[in-house]
Order: C-alpha cells, then sequence, then structure tokens
C-alpha cells in the first residue's frame, strides 16, 4: 500500500508548473541612519519593512556562506561600532524563525534597544565609529530554464538551479509571503497537495544550515516522499 502510494504521488501532476527563477539584488540605501543607539532606535520605529527584512533575513545570505559571527547587521554594528557586547549579544539572540510578520520582528528588536538603553543611558548618545545605514534590496527576477510539473522534474531543479534560485524561493519569498512560508512548499501544498512535505521544507532551519545544506535537505525530503 505505501508502495502505491509512493508511485502515485511520483506520477502525479501539478495543476499548475513551478517556474524556478533567480534574482540579482541591488542595495539600494534608505533615508535613515543612525550614528549613535539613540537614533538607531527612532530608526527602527519607522524604517520600511523592506529594511528590518534587509539586515535581519536576507543578513542570512552572507552568514550561510560562514558559520560564525552575528547573525543580523544590527547586532554586528552594536558590536563593531559601539562595542556595546551587551547589546550586541541580545540582538544576535533573536531567532527569526519565532517570527509570522515583520511587524513583530520590528517590535523585538525596539524591544531590545529600548530595554538596553533603560539598564545603560550613557550609550544613547554615544558616537559609533561609523554611521548604520539603512538599506534594502531590489530583486531584478531573472527566469530560468527549469520548470517542474510534477515531484520528480521539482527534485530535478532544486539539484540544479543555482544557490541564488534556492536563496530566492527559500528566504527572498518570506517578505512577499509574509514569512508564513516559501515558494517551494507554497506549491508542493497548493499544486501538489503534498501539505506534508511541504510543511518538512519549511521547518527546514535557515537559521544554522547553508545554503547548500537547505538544497541538501529539500532532495533528501523529495525523495523520501518519491520513495
Amino acid at each position: 500500500m505505501a508502495t502505491a502510494e509512493m508511485m502515485g504521488v511520483a506520477r502525479r501532476q501539478a495543476r499548475a508548473p513551478f517556474y524556478f527563477q533567480s534574482a540579482a539584488h541591488l542595495i539600494r540605501i534608505g533615508r535613515e541612519k543612525a550614528s549613535n543607539l539613540g537614533e538607531l532606535l527612532e530608526a527602527l520605529k519607522v524604517c520600511p519593512d523592506e529594511s528590518i527584512f534587509q539586515h535581519t533575513f536576507q543578513t542570512l545570505r552572507e552568514h550561510h556562506f560562514i558559520r560564525e559571527g552575528f547573525s543580523n547587521d544590527f547586532a554586528h554594528w552594536a558590536f563593531a561600532a559601539c562595542n556595546e557586547v551587551g547589546l550586541a549579544e541580545r540582538l544576535a539572540g533573536i531567532d527569526v524563525r519565532e517570527f509570522m510578520s515583520i511587524a513583530a520582528l520590528r517590535q523585538r528588536l525596539v524591544d531590545i534597544v529600548e530595554s538596553y538603553l533603560q539598564q545603560n543611558p550613557r550609550a544613547r548618545d554615544r558616537a559609533a565609529l561609523e554611521p548604520f545605514y539603512f538599506s534594502a534590496s531590489e530583486v531584478i527576477v531573472i527566469p530560468t530554464p527549469f520548470v517542474a510539473r510534477d515531484l520528480a522534474e521539482f527534485s530535478d531543479g532544486v539539484r540544479h538551479v543555482s544557490l541564488t534560485s534556492i536563496h530566492f524561493h527559500f528566504i527572498d519569498a518570506r517578505l512577499r509571503l509574509k514569512l508564513d512560508t516559501n515558494d517551494f512548499s507554497l506549491w508542493l501544498e497548493h499544486e501538489l497537495d503534498l501539505g506534508r512535505l511541504a510543511d518538512r521544507i519549511n521547518r527546514i532551519d535557515i537559521y544554522t544550515s547553508t545554503l547548500h545544506d537547505v538544497r541538501r535537505a529539500i532532495l533528501r525530503f523529495v525523495q523520501s516522499a518519491l520513495g
């Protein structure tokens, strides 16, 4: 029975194909900047959602190639430019996997900085070694030749597309999809009725995994579903 079910999954045709895409990122500097922690706090309250995403989720793009250092730009600046190790550690302790909205993530950042400045009021106006410039990515979508109409073709696409494509569909997508899921899981659930597989893929740890790890995990889960 299990074998028959797996064969059914392998032959199942998607209602709509999945088009693998890649992207180029153009970083644009925003209007907000901070020369001290007080200014950082005020800018965190008003900067665009795209900036919060850029300095937290998008930072994972660089950290996916290294396994050390701070996991978001705010923590790195607090440490390197402000020499506020305690604040840097608190900011670095934020786990983006916990958040289902940019608003909630923004509020956590604000709460951490506010609490730190209440405990360390002299740090509020102390000049940083260099300013923090709030920025965001402008994404230019680039098509690829890979298309999936069933799970086997999806596996083949994941195996052959660039890591930039994996990042676009697995991390960039979270801003578009309100942090709820990713392009791969959305397609698997809605076009192939593979909700369990979609959930397993969405639970891949984007915080500690490299993009190579993400690719390998997706392929492992898909192969398990294919049998």
